[in-house]
């Protein structure tokens, strides 16, 4: 499935949320999906754990020495 299509999917999805359950349930269905998303690419191993621990100067650190 494209990207295109992915993102058009979610879009329907946080227009119904919007619409149907107010602007409460458009933020939780917006919060939830993000959260799907990082752990979707964690799964795919995009993503690391420590990715999201180190600090900032070990992620330049890192990227100086790639």
């Amino acid at each position: 499935m494209s990207m295109a299509v992915v993102g058009m999917i979610a879009g329907m999805a946080l227009g119904f949320a919007g619409y149907f359950g107010g602007f409460g349930a458009f933020l939780l269905v917006a919060a939830l999906g993000a959260i799907g998303f990082v752990v979707g690419r964690f799964m795919e191993g995009d993503l690391e754990i420590g990715d999201f621990l180190r600090t900032r100067d070990d992620r330049r650190d890192r990227r100086d020495r790639r």
